[in-house]
């Protein structure tokens, strides 16, 4: 088939990768950070973004000839920003962008506005939060009215993305995956909740055509085919090759658990967010707010210089930690949802006071909270046969050695890679496939899947849910029935 490329535009930089059509073999890439200069930031990132600095990275990355003999290109881009646009596709404001803060009253007022969380769960499988498109249209109408009265269109990063690279024209074109993360589309209709904009903003205004994902959005006068886009989780997820029975485990400051699923999930606690995938799937998510924090405050707290002292130190310690426990709440905690409570050190003894148990009931209190989200798509009938575990904490012996047993599943540790520009570039040759008639437009290209180490439980399974059940005892009896799988 030729030679495709994938574009990531992340938060921070824009990553291209050129891959050959029917392998998936990564055949050369470009990389350029993000001009920053003038951008606002809120808590140290960048909240209001010019797009154009978008563009100025992504034509950096290409240069050189990067792009030669390409017949597709993907974009990935980062998830929750909002672009304003007026009646001539001009931007109204910078974009919004990132988990943006200011936003907190707002998405507080739109849950009261509407019903309540189990409300939002129902209309749109999400309960509104600040880093949402939708929240970040209440802040606009409430803080700048004349700008949010200026904007006719809305797009996200990658909408924009696409639509500059085909020349601005007058179809504009999403995909199910990044529609599902704005808070007024949901993944269970397919379709888009008009009232909840107008809620939010205070008026109508026009949304982007969501379109299938082996489609094409367009094609450049120089006969260039860009496929649908998608969001960074999305591309990411098909980068990787997860299919139905593969769950997720992204291990950042907070955590993340996803997985591939037949059905959208209703969730009425709001503790599940449904979202779609790039190949018409679901992918429902469940957050923890607690993950790599838990990490570095015990590493802090026992004066360890860095997150591999704490694994070494952890692993001189044995599974149950000798008793110790921690329910690693440091930040409030949302699965199970205890904002304001604070993280628990039970089971001291003289015998378990020891850096080493510490250390290593550090591991296991964030794993088992993780293993606590799982539980959550589990209990939905959710089948989870293997976890990719993503994130560099994902290297450290520690987490290697507890995941499996803890888990109690097959554990995959990817190598390092550029997932979500492979999976960009993935989905444009599905599109390009499908428009020359030599692909499924159901089924993705069989691409070489993610190279990567194979962790398996064995043995170890009757150990990991005894840690299991001792914490879950401990999380029961400090915040009786707060969980509910």
């Amino acid at each position: 088939m030729g030679i495709v490329a994938g574009l990531d535009s992340s938060p921070d930089f824009t990553r291209i990768v050129v891959c050959d059509a029917d392998t998936g073999a990564v055949l050369r890439q470009g990389y350029a950070p993000h001009p920053m200069e003038g951008a606002e930031s809120v808590g140290g990132r960048p909240s209001d973004v010019d797009p154009q600095a978008w563009l100025l990275s992504l034509g950096e990355a290409a240069g050189g000839g990067l792009l030669e003999g390409v017949q597709a290109i993907g974009v990935s881009s980062q998830q929750n920003a909002v672009v304003p646009l007026d009646s001539q596709g001009n931007t109204v404001r910078p974009a919004m962008v990132g988990g943006d803060k200011r936003a907190q009253v707002a998405a507080a007022d739109l849950i009261d506005a509407v019903g309540g969380r189990e409300a939002w769960a129902q209309a749109v499988g999400c309960v509104p939060q600040a880093a949402q498109p939708v929240t970040k249209l209440r802040w606009l109408a409430k803080n700048e009215p004349e700008a949010a009265a200026r904007t006719t269109v809305l797009l996200q990063a990658h909408d924009w993305l696409v639509w500059q690279l085909l020349g601005r024209p007058v179809r504009r074109t999403t995909d199910r995956g990044g529609a599902s993360g704005t808070g007024y589309w949901s993944a269970a209709t397919g379709g888009y909740r008009p009232d909840l904009v107008e809620l939010a903003l205070g008026h109508q205004a026009m949304l982007p055509e969501v379109i299938g994902p082996s489609d094409a959005a367009g094609t450049t006068p120089e006969g260039l085919l860009i496929s649908a886009g998608t969001g960074e989780t999305m591309a990411a997820a098909l980068g990787l090759g997860i299919g139905h029975g593969d769950a997720v485990v992204s291990l950042g400051a907070s955590g993340s658990v996803m997985a591939v699923h037949h059905e959208a999930l209703v969730d009425q606690s709001g503790m599940i967010t449904s979202l779609a995938d790039a190949t018409g799937m679901h992918l429902p998510v469940v957050t923890t707010l607690n993950a790599v924090r838990t990490l570095r405050g015990a590493a802090e707290l026992i004066g360890a210089p860095d997150l591999e002292a704490l694994s070494d130190l952890a692993m001189k310690s044995t599974p149950g930690s000798h008793g110790l426990v921690m329910l690693p709440y440091l930040e409030g905690e949302r699965t199970p949802n205890l904002p304001h409570t604070a993280g628990t050190l039970a089971g001291l003894r003289r015998e378990s006071m020891k850096p080493e148990h510490f250390a290593r009931a550090a591991f296991e209190g964030m794993l088992c909270g993780l293993a606590d989200a799982l539980d959550v798509l589990r209990g939905r009938g959710v089948e989870v046969r293997r976890i990719f575990l993503l994130g560099a904490a994902a290297e450290l012996s520690a987490v290697q050695a507890a995941a499996p047993a803890l888990f109690g599943a097959q554990v995959v540790v990817p190598q390092p890679a550029d997932y979500a520009a492979i999976g960009a570039a993935r989905q444009a040759a599905w599109a390009l496939g499908v428009s020359q008639g030599t692909l499924d437009p159901r089924t993705p290209p069989a691409w070489q899947g993610a190279a990567a180490q194979i962790l398996d439980p064995g043995e170890e399974r009757a150990v990991g849910q005894a840690v299991r059940q001792q914490y879950v005892s401990v999380r029961e009896q400090t915040h009786p029935g707060a969980f509910r799988t």
